[in-house]
Order: C-alpha cells, then sequence, then structure tokens
C-alpha cells in the first residue's frame, strides 16, 4: 500500500474540487495512483464541480437569517440556471448558508468557506457546498455574506421577489415596539426598490461628487440653453443638478414611497415615528444585496446549442 501524504490529498482536491476525506479515500482505494483517483471520484458524483468551473453562476437568491431583533445576515447563493434557483433542494441549502452567516465571526467569504459546517462539522462550507453541486449537477457559488449586530437597537429584515433581493435595515433606537419595527420595514423595503447608495448625504465620498459634478458640466456644455451664461450661474445649474441627484441617491433624502401627499421625505417619516412612538430613531445602515448583481449571465441560444450537438 503506498504511503498517502498530505500533500498527495491537496493536489487532488486541487484538481476536482472535491471535499478533503474524498480525496484521501480515493487516493486509498486506488493505492495512491492520481489519475485512477480521479476516476473514482468522477464515478462517485464528487468531481462534478471540476467541469463545472468555468461557467457563469449568476442565476440564484439571496436568503436572510435573523437572531431575535439585534442581528441578522444576509447571503446570496449563485446558481447557473432559474430552474435550480426554485428547486427545493437548492433552496433549503441557502437557508443553511443563511444561518451559518447569521453564526459566524468571520471578516471576509474566504475564512467564510473555510469554517465547520453547522449542519455537520465533520466537513467545512466549501466542502458542503462541492458535495451540493455534485448532487445538484450545477455550478453553485457561495458568493457574499453580511451579518449585522446592533446592540442599540434592532435590525429588521425583508426579501423580495422571491429572493431575488434581500435588505437588512440597521436601525439605533431608544424604543423597540412594533410600530417601530413596522416603520422600519417600510424603509427596508424602500431600499430594495428605489435602491439608494447611502443613507445620508453626509455619507457621499467627495470623489462621487467630483465624478458627478463632471458628467454634469459636460452635459450642460452640450446644452445650447446654457450657452454664453456667466460662470456663476453654470455653477449653479451644475450644484442644483447634483443635490437632485443625491436626493435620489441617499435613503434619507429620497421622498417616502407611502407618503400620502407624496413629499414628504424618509427624514420627516421617521420623525413622525419618532414623535408618535416618543422615541429617537437614526438609520446607522443598510446592506442590500440583488441575486446576480454586476455579474454576467450567460446568454443561451437553444438553437446554436442543438446544432453543435447534431454535428
Amino acid at each position: 500500500m503506498a504511503e498517502i501524504t498530505a500533500s498527495m490529498v491537496k493536489e487532488l482536491r486541487e484538481m476536482t474540487g472535491a471535499g478533503m476525506m474524498d480525496c484521501k479515500k480515493a487516493l486509498n482505494e486506488t493505492n495512491g495512483n492520481m489519475d485512477e483517483a480521479v476516476e473514482f471520484l468522477r464515478k462517485n458524483g464528487q468531481a462534478k464541480a471540476e467541469k463545472k468551473a468555468s461557467r457563469i453562476a449568476a442565476e440564484g437568491i439571496c436568503r436572510i437569517a435573523s437572531e431575535g431583533d439585534n442581528v441578522a445576515a444576509v447571503v446570496e447563493v449563485n446558481s447557473e440556471t432559474d430552474f435550480v434557483a426554485k428547486n427545493e433542494t437548492f433552496q433549503q441549502f441557502v437557508e443553511a448558508v443563511a444561518k451559518q452567516a447569521v453564526k459566524t465571526n468571520a471578516p471576509d467569504i474566504d475564512t467564510f468557506m473555510a469554517e465547520n459546517w453547522i449542519e455537520d462539522s465533520s466537513k467545512t462550507v466549501s466542502e458542503a457546498l462541492v458535495e451540493k453541486i455534485a448532487v445538484i449537477g450545477e455550478k453553485l457559488s457561495i458568493r457574499r455574506f453580511e451579518k449585522v449586530v446592533e446592540n442599540e437597537g434592532c435590525v429588521v429584515t425583508y426579501v423580495h421577489g422571491g429572493g431575488r433581493i434581500g435588505v437588512i435595515l440597521d436601525a439605533k433606537t431608544d424604543v423597540v415596539n412594533d410600530a417601530v419595527k413596522e416603520a422600519l420595514t417600510n424603509l427596508a423595503m424602500q431600499v430594495a426598490a428605489l435602491y439608494p447608495k447611502y443613507v445620508a448625504t453626509s455619507e457621499v465620498p467627495e470623489e462621487f461628487k467630483a465624478h458627478e459634478k463632471e458628467i454634469i458640466a459636460a452635459q450642460i456644455e452640450q446644452d445650447p440653453k446654457m450657452a454664453g451664461k456667466p460662470e456663476k450661474v453654470i455653477e449653479g445649474a451644475i450644484m442644483g443638478r447634483l443635490n437632485k441627484e443625491l436626493k435620489e441617491v441617499c435613503l434619507l433624502e429620497q421622498v417616502y414611497v407611502k407618503a400620502e401627499d407624496g413629499k414628504q421625505t424618509v427624514t420627516q417619516y421617521l420623525a413622525q415615528v419618532a414623535k408618535e412612538n416618543n422615541a429617537n430613531i437614526s438609520i446607522r445602515k443598510f446592506v442590500r444585496f440583488e441575486t446576480g448583481e454586476g455579474l454576467e449571465k450567460k446568454q443561451e441560444d437553444f438553437a446554436a446549442e442543438v446544432a453543435a450537438q447534431m454535428k
């Protein structure tokens, strides 16, 4: 019997994407023969991930797990197709990933993936993912997670479109009751719908403002109505457009979507809720995940695929 070393297990794992214990077993079964070990894993469905490594996983779902009113975590797990995203086995796996995230103290996704899997401590999150790929037969990816802890108020969550968008809203408040939580949930829904980038204008980086001013200035330069206007007038127009844009990208400056008069801002709505509940409320942050955001989606051409198979 050949000696199975840690470096051999590592090499096989990198070649196939299979779990560490599966690789060790495969090497033992094949007396250390690397090629036969790869075949062993393929035959057992544990090396399926290897063939799918180059595919694009841009579908999937977001899920959120919470612990009371103070802790919540949102995760995004991607699949190749919407069909798999609706699969119960896949959705249960994503639920488990969210439960893992709400317990974790991992600072980044790499550390998170190396943790012991919450449902089976004999394997890591990464190994659990590889096993799920083998079962489902499609590339899956745990893309990102974010955990929010609020000890001076509460966090509220909202999932839209069956998991297409997941939002956590973090608020500092000295009163946590049903009315306050309902108001904050309304704002979480607003974050999902209107996609603000910042909580308040004070958070907007100067680089963002400078970039937008440059774009607005170029637009005004092309506007015949502004031709020959004094520099002071042009600068005023630039700042006016910039401030209008900041109201759209900053949550507190947005018009509250449920405002009866169509004018009440989120800041004014929060002040109203705070007064009605004798509370002090401020929004610390929000997290908004949208499935596939920023990922290239595979363009399906069914006719071309059939033609290629016929050849």
